[in-house]
């Protein structure tokens, strides 16, 4: 109970504040005779406090092992590489940093973005640790299981991603809490208790196991132990398709079971150009793919009947070369089975966001 207390207070807390400067900013903006130039402060203060509200939410959802992760197959040495110099930043000059990898590559089949943001996580706790100064290392190896944390041991073959510091160590009491979300030892402004919480839901939802060790006034080191993969390892997704210009348009069928949702999202697709058609759920979206043209389909994943998987692999075995979009904040239906190969839109997503993931289907559609 004492957990659940600290989880719902942190959460009415931080959303109480994101709240407070949306409501300010909406308030501001009606008033008939504002400036252009606060107008645009106001706008941007909302989007950017939804941005922050967005990234509270994912981080509770990863925890908890709801989040619709976007599985490829990618090299963990690989990624950390990339991202060793925005590493070095968070860290600060006071720090020194080492990445050892003895050998590659480590292929693991889980959310990469989401690896990236649990070692972002990692580094900002360890310079938190170290005030600041101290030394960090990354090192890369192989492990074997049985391996157990509190979700009991694991077998198989594994990489070991061990990120150890020289800070001021965790006291023995309290190693047992430092996933809980919203769980801190810092002072009040520093750090929302959920960094630890990512990492520890990325790492369970990816079929892997969190180890800590820790010696007040020497260091932690925490371990994550992904599973290897046998899988080839993917190129990656050029985030934005190639085009000589010409804009990509079409007719799109969107399916929403929640009516607000989908007025919103059609009004936002006939803003970029598109002409669209509402489905309200699975069934009446299969019954109009039979009856008109449509050039792709963007679907919501929970939807009571037929889900928005469900949906996607029933037109993919009538219509082979549709595209289909699917959009989601949380579902089980994923969790469970992935997207199938269907690419998938996080909510909350921007109009920029949308915008590119259509570009993108409708131009590989082109191109196959």
């Amino acid at each position: 109970m004492e957990a659940i207390g600290q989880l719902t207070g942190g959460v009415a807390h931080d959303f109480n504040n994101l709240l407070t400067v949306i409501r300010s900013s909406a308030d501001l903006l009606r008033r008939p005779d504002l400036p252009a130039d606060r107008r645009r402060r106001y706008v941007d203060a909302i989007s950017d406090t939804a941005d922050r509200a967005a990234k509270l939410t994912s981080q509770l959802l990863v925890f908890s092992r709801r989040y619709p992760l976007s599985r490829s197959v990618f090299d963990v040495a690989d990624r950390l590489e990339r991202i060793s110099e925005m590493l070095r930043t968070v860290l600060g000059s006071r720090i020194a940093f080492e990445l050892d990898i003895a050998d590659r590559p480590f292929a693991v089949e889980a959310d990469a973005n989401q690896f990236e943001t649990a070692m972002v996580n990692l580094a900002a706790n360890a310079r938190d640790a170290m005030d600041g100064q101290g030394s960090l290392t990354i090192k890369l190896t192989r492990s074997q299981g049985p391996i157990s944390d509190a979700d009991g041991p694991k077998t198989g073959d594994f990489v070991a991603v061990e990120v150890g510091d020289t800070g001021g160590g965790i006291p023995t009491d309290q190693i047992d809490r430092i996933f809980e979300p919203f769980f801190t030892t810092k002072e009040v402004g520093r750090g929302t208790g959920l960094g630890l919480s990512q990492v520890y839901g990325f790492v369970q939802q990816s079929g892997g196991r969190v180890s800590v060790d820790s010696t007040v006034g020497v260091g932690t080191t925490i371990k994550l132990h992904l599973p290897l993969s046998p899988k080839p390892i993917q190129p990656a997704k050029d985030p934005s398709p190639k085009s000589d210009g010409a804009e990509v348009r079409g007719r799109v069928l969107v399916v929403e079971d929640n009516t607000h949702i989908g007025e919103f999202s059609t009004q936002l697709l006939r803003d970029l150009g598109y002409q669209t058609v509402l489905a309200v759920n699975g069934e009446e979206a299969l019954k109009l793919i039979e009856k008109e043209p449509f050039d792709i389909v963007f679907s919501d994943v929970l939807m009571p009947g037929l889900d928005g998987v469900s949906l996607g692999q029933k037109i993919r075995q009538r219509v082979p070369q549709m595209p289909f979009v699917l959009t989601s904040g949380y579902s089980s239906v994923l969790n469970a089975g992935g997207h199938h190969g269907f690419e998938l839109l996080q909510k909350p997503y921007s109009v920029e966001d949308l915008s590119r993931v259509l570009r993108r289907a409708l131009t590989e559609r082109a191109t196959v």
